[in-house]
């Protein structure tokens, strides 16, 4: 390709399988899912893959919970195998069992927790078993053939929090028996859960309180929303202000020119400055050109999990020294471009968007250029040919889409920004571009059913040893409890029910760890040691009300 970088450039990775963005924002599309879910299948253990500590387990569980249940006609009477993995090392009679619901991802990316992190020192802590239990319809747990929209219809919330209670209430782990019985019905069991695993906790708790006696949701996104514009609000605010600047300005630049000239042939330009002339919709060029600024979410306060593009993309973005010596030849087209998107062309403003070209060259458009696809092949979010797969080995992506379009929500929009604001990412993208996979997917024309989730309490969901834990700066937190500017209250944190904010937190922070000889006094960051430790302080509170209650009710808990 035509630019060289001056600055070597990570392209953006989620280091915990947070929840994604939707495809049609933040660069999300729906050829990067496709290849992301052919390429997990060709991926290598290497020697400290914790799967080959902990050996995976099924666990027989029902395909339809609930037979009285309009929603799942055609019912059934099958079973399938949930996966999940243990850790009894620390544990002692009396203990709790530690369930962290891996979410909607393959279990396999959570077994690091059961060696450190939030999981495994409860488990020292407690002196419990630490469980990892995969989500139905991700990793291997899948209930039905394929997962064409008729078979995803036991895709919900619901069903899934059955399983798990399901499980606690039934499960007897394989060379445990000597302990006798270690179901719900005569062991505590503790739930836990980051991002939609973290609301998923918070309902388990409410739903089946005699099964769960407490749950920690981490970043839990206990609020259904459907446009979620507001998961760029956390960014603004806190990401660098020069970042922030330039980031708005050059999305105003952009809109206004396809927005505000409804001139093709200015429009064509302003793709082909940035390498992409070839993408025939005005709303995925704009996608495409929102990838850095997602990146956000991929931060960690550990180095060797935290993604460096959010940082590189700034770096990027700010710089007033031209990066890459290969956009000087765009410099009077750059001009012409600042100047038909209403900003007057600064020697400053000008080098920062030749930057801009430079950086979305090196990370989109030469990767695409490397491939075997035409630009619309590889950004277009517009082929309704692409998202025809059903099989669940080649088509992972299906199972959260199939989520968000039915009952979550969660479109990252620009369009949905107030007028009175600068949107990071263009207004272009909007709830009927970004929900264009559920109608091509699932043949799904309306609003997904958030009432579903928000039935369980919304930003309002409380109950006793119902803990919630979330990051100040997560792009998530507008759907948690702590959500205070969209009408969220604050609550005062109790040991029966703990409210904590880490301070500069992004996406559940406090679920990893480091081994003891990596620790540091600043690893993990003061915020986070905090947050960790009063976990294990207030779960062990409620150990104690547990055995409190045992010995009232006469009950022998060793």
């Amino acid at each position: 390709m035509l630019f060289k970088c001056a600055l070597s450039i990570a392209l953006t990775v989620s280091w915990a399988h947070g929840l994604r963005l939707s495809v049609g924002s933040g660069g999300q599309t729906i050829r990067a899912l496709l290849d992301e879910s052919t390429s997990s299948l060709l991926s290598k253990r290497d020697d400290t893959d914790p799967a080959l500590l902990y050996p995976a387990h099924n666990f027989s569980v029902p395909v339809d919970h609930f037979h009285n249940d309009t929603l799942y006609e055609p019912h059934s009477n099958a079973t399938f195998d949930l996966r999940y993995w243990f850790d009894a090392t620390h544990y002692r009679r009396g203990g709790p069992v530690i369930v962290l619901q891996s979410g909607e991802t393959s279990g396999v990316g959570r077994l690091p927790f059961l060696r450190k992190g939030i999981l495994h020192q409860l488990a020292v802590a407690t002196h419990g078993i630490g469980v990892v239990i995969e989500h139905r319809y991700y990793g291997t747990s899948m209930p039905t053939p394929d997962l064409s929209t008729k078979n995803l219809r036991f895709l919900t919330t619901a069903q899934a929090l059955a399983d798990e209670a399901y499980f606690a209430q039934h499960i007897k782990f394989p060379g445990l028996e000597c302990y006798g019985d270690l179901s719900s019905n005569t062991t505590a069991y503790i739930g836990y859960g980051g991002s939609y695993a973290g609301a998923f906790n918070a309902f388990l708790r409410v739903l089946y309180p005699d099964i769960f006696w407490g749950t920690i949701s981490s970043s839990g996104v206990t609020k259904a929303i459907y446009d979620y514009w507001e998961y760029y609000s956390p960014i603004a605010e806190y990401m660098p202000v020069a970042c922030s600047t330039a980031q708005k300005t050059f999305t105003r630049m952009i809109d206004n020119i396809p927005l505000g000239k409804n001139d093709t042939s200015l429009t064509h330009s302003l793709k082909a400055a940035f390498g992409l002339p070839n993408v025939t919709h005005d709303d995925d060029f704009a996608n495409v050109l929102s990838s850095g600024i997602s990146a956000w979410q991929s931060l960690n306060w550990d180095p060797s999990l935290s993604s460096p593009s959010f940082p590189r993309f700034c770096d990027n973005l700010t710089s007033t020294s031209l990066l890459y010596p290969g956009t000087a030849p765009l410099r009077s087209s750059a001009e012409d471009l600042l100047t038909a998107g209403n900003f007057t062309p600064t020697h400053d403003l000008l080098t920062q968007l030749l930057n801009y070209i430079g950086y979305m060259n090196l990370t989109q458009v030469s990767r695409c250029a490397q491939s075997n696809y035409t630009q619309d092949e590889c950004f277009t979010t517009r082929d309704p040919t692409q998202y025809e797969g059903t099989s669940w080995a080649s088509q992972t992506w299906r199972s959260w889409a199939y989520q968000y379009c039915t009952e979550w929500g969660y479109l990252q929009t620009g369009s949905g920004v107030p007028a009175d604001q600068d949107p990071l990412i263009s207004r272009t993208i909007t709830v009927e571009y970004t929900s264009l996979v559920c109608r091509y997917a699932f043949n799904r024309n309306t609003p997904p059913d958030t009432d579903r989730i928000n039935q369980y309490g919304g930003y309002d969901i409380s109950y006793p040893r119902l803990a919630f834990v979330d990051g100040q700066q997560d792009p998530w937190k507008p759907a948690t409890p702590h959500a205070f500017a969209q009408g969220a209250k604050d609550r005062v944190s109790t040991v029966s029910e703990p409210f904590i904010l880490i301070e500069g937190g992004v996406h559940h922070w406090d679920e990893n760890g480091l081994w003891p000889n990596e620790t540091s006094a600043n690893l993990p960051p003061g915020p986070v040691r905090e947050a960790q430790e009063q976990e294990l302080e207030f779960v062990k509170a409620w150990m104690k009300e547990w055995r409190k209650e045992c010995a009232e009710m006469g009950r022998w808990w060793w």
